[in-house]
């Protein structure tokens, strides 16, 4: 049965086709809105400097639009902004609401651009903004596994190969093992974040304008590093970037999930290693005694979640042909689910850390004799015999070690990287490091912002 078509900015379009093209974008664009209003301002200011008579937009039109653009940001701090159906997008809802408040003037705001356009600045302005918020998630945990290590460096543990007893280890070297794998997906983060730190703007439909815009002022504006130079790149790399990103985030997550599943084994009765606090668990509909790490568990399996958002993201786009296609609508929502579920993880992961307690009597008597076996056998090397022949003598006289101490056997480790040889200051430096970068990156940013806007961000 034929419906009577929906009005919208591009066309009359049937209620059933609006709908399913749409998609989410209604829902999902609202965390794009703050984007969409700053990349509109910084258009706006460069229209009005364009070397045109008479100017497309004067000085005071340009004012007026971004007052508006910034109403719009606080209206939708205060949830009374809304994204209808019929506008399709955030896009489309921004220039109806400048429209409606500006007449003409709300009408020349769409020039020189695309909604494609548009979609990639927001995406690698919310991506700007939720990776530095990320790379502080992860500080967060890498202080709260160092503070953890530091005070357990001497606790001995049992470190362990194919989930059996292998060599005397430390708690402050186990966890401090998961602070510096976060190292690494910090770098990885930066990298994410350098990478993202492009303007797209100006490519418009992918094959630039007959204007003369000034995509650099543009860049300079929004507190980009720099423009895309190619303008059908610009276009092309909606979706790549998505993709490199998510795959930062999954392997944040990686760590984690590897750090939760520790964490669910060590807190076993039959381990009992650390405890966790009953409120970070969860209790059983039918059996009263549980205490359940339902959050481990689910960590565990939100890992797998980010990395099938990357892969998505990957597949969708590996076919495509050069210019805009619909098919990129899609990555939109695995993008942001995959940023909001590592954000999300590495605050339970801090909070966690924060609260987990260790139980000195059962990691000391995990101790048993073979756990000594191979330091012996060293140690047999270190006292002249050839090492296949200390294997074997340690392993036929293995209850000669029952008496070995296992504060001293971690303490005997000494060279880079051992249980006693941990560089704290070297971590704290490089904590410190990733905490400036982004406090730095925050700040110009937030600069570069307030200048176009006219007003204080972020707190407008």
């Amino acid at each position: 049965m034929t419906t009577k078509p929906t009005k919208t900015l591009v066309g009359n379009i049937d209620k059933d086709i609006l709908a399913y093209t749409a998609g989410r974008d209604v829902e999902l664009d609202v965390s794009l809105i703050e984007a969409d209003c700053m990349g509109s301002a910084a258009h706006v200011v460069m229209l009005s400097q364009m070397p045109l008579k008479p100017a497309l937009i004067s000085k005071s039109q340009e004012n007026k639009i971004i007052k508006a653009l910034v109403s719009i940001m606080r209206q939708t701090r205060k949830g009374t902004f809304k994204i209808r159906l019929a506008d399709q997008d955030v896009h489309l809802a921004v220039e109806q609401t400048l429209t409606q408040q500006l007449g003409d003037i709300g009408k020349k705001i769409h020039t020189g651009r695309s909604r494609n356009d548009q979609v990639a600045l927001d995406l690698r302005l919310y991506a700007k903004d939720q990776l530095l918020a990320t790379l502080e998630g992860v500080a967060c945990c890498v202080d709260a596994l160092l503070s953890f290590a530091k005070k357990q460096v001497a606790m001995p543990m049992v470190g362990r190969t194919h989930m059996q007893p292998a060599m005397p280890s430390s708690v402050g070297l186990w966890a401090s093992s998961f602070a510096e794998g976060l190292f690494d997906d910090m770098a990885l983060l930066i990298n994410a974040y350098e990478f993202n730190d492009q303007s797209p703007l100006g490519s418009a439909a992918g094959y630039g304008v007959p204007l003369p815009i000034d995509r650099e002022l543009v860049s300079h504006l929004l507190g980009f590093s720099r423009p895309c130079h190619n303008v059908l790149y610009a276009s092309n790399s909606r979706g790549k970037i998505e993709s490199i990103i998510l795959s930062a985030m999954s392997q944040v997550m990686l760590t984690l999930s590897r750090w939760a599943q520790d964490m669910i084994l060590y807190t076993m009765p039959e381990f009992n290693y650390f405890v966790l606090p009953k409120a970070f668990c969860t209790g059983s509909s039918m059996m009263p005694q549980k205490n359940n790490p339902d959050a481990l568990e689910l960590m565990r399996a939100k890992a797998s979640k980010v990395q099938g958002h990357a892969l998505s993201v990957y597949d969708l786009i590996k076919g495509l042909p050069s210019g805009y296609q619909r098919d990129l609508q899609e990555a939109k929502e695995p993008f942001l689910e995959g940023i909001h579920i590592t954000r999300t993880s590495l605050s339970v992961c801090h909070k966690i850390v924060r609260g987990l307690t260790v139980n000195k009597k059962a990691l000391l008597k995990g101790f048993t004799a073979e756990v000594f076996a191979t330091d012996r056998a060293i140690e047999c090397v270190a006292e002249g015999m050839p090492f296949r022949d200390a294997y074997d003598y340690v392993k036929t006289h293995i209850d000669e070690l029952k008496d070995m101490d296992p504060y001293e056997a971690i303490a005997k480790k000494q060279h880079l990287g051992a249980t006693a040889g941990l560089d704290f200051p070297t971590y704290k430096k490089r904590l410190k490091e990733a905490h400036a970068f982004v406090r730095e990156e925050r700040k110009a940013f937030n600069k570069a912002i307030s200048k176009v806007l006219g007003v204080a961000y972020p707190d407008l």
